[in-house]
């Protein structure tokens, strides 16, 4: 059976879709790994404590 350039684009277009599909999986069970065990390795993910103090001034009439 010969196919003709819009079967063959298709399955091609297809093909990439499902790739696509994977890698996005792939990349988010990465990023959930790298959350849980990234302080094991050394990465610090808690955000810098220190206090911050600003002076508001409201105006009344």
């Amino acid at each position: 059976m010969v196919k003709t350039h819009t079967q063959a684009g298709r399955q091609i277009v297809g093909r990439l879709i499902k790739w696509l599909f994977y890698l996005v999986i792939l990349a988010f069970i990465a990023l959930v790994a790298y959350a849980y065990l990234g302080p094991f390795f050394g990465a610090d993910f808690s955000p810098p404590r220190q206090e911050i103090r600003q002076e508001i001034i409201l105006e009344s009439n």
